[in-house]
């Protein structure tokens, strides 16, 4: 892992999801075998977030929020879909990065199986479908995705620099948007399918 990436787990959660993308999640099997995708976007949450799980303190079901950097946070969205999230920020301040999309790179047939979906364009097209190809579930809560021999795990990949990168407004929140803190992958064909209007899509920057 980048010594860059792993500074700013620990120091930044907007900078985090920014430079998050091009690295590779990697999901092992008990055989082995590699499920795999660049990770092309992210969303950012912040304690301080009304629209943020940890905003009103730690509880039993956020508790990984609050660990150190690079551990994992996945909860169940309408009781059926996994959301993959990571810890950011120094241990005891609830931040982290979801991941919403991937590039497809190893283990795609296993994918498709999995999600009974032809189009590689789709079978990692949001966090529900990213956590269902490479069967990511509660039991991986707790994970730190940092290590190298996890069954779960982030490898290096390419750097993105922010010119690379769209900022937009996050993708269904009941709550008032101001922030734009989703970042995609510029003109990815792999993204999430979203209703974000193009005023909305500016370019990635590290302000907050």
């Amino acid at each position: 892992m980048s010594g860059s990436l792993q500074s700013s787990l620990e120091t930044d959660t907007i900078l985090a999801a920014q430079q998050l993308i091009g690295h590779l999640l990697v999901r092992v099997d008990g055989l082995g075998r590699r499920r795999s995708g660049r990770i092309v976007e992210t969303e950012a949450y912040t304690q301080s977030d009304p629209s943020s799980h940890s905003y009103r303190g730690p509880s039993v079901r956020n508790a990984p929020m609050f660990e150190a950097p690079g551990v994992t946070y996945v909860y169940l969205i309408y009781g059926v879909h996994h959301c993959l999230n990571i810890a950011t920020a120094p241990a005891g301040t609830g931040e982290a990065v979801l991941i919403r999309a991937l590039e497809p790179v190893e283990g795609i047939d296993a994918m498709k199986e999995k999600r009974s979906v032809a189009d590689i364009a789709a079978l990692c097209s949001g966090p529900g479908k990213l956590c269902e190809a490479l069967e990511i579930d509660r039991s991986f809560n707790g994970t730190f995705l940092l290590e190298p021999t996890s069954e779960l795990r982030i490898e290096p990949g390419a750097y993105r620099p922010p010119a690379q990168l769209e900022r937009t407004l996050r993708i269904g929140l009941s709550r008032p948007q101001s922030e734009r803190l989703r970042f995609v992958e510029h003109g990815s064909r792999f993204q999430s399918r979203s209703q974000v209007p193009r005023s909305a899509v500016t370019p990635a920057d590290r302000r907050r």
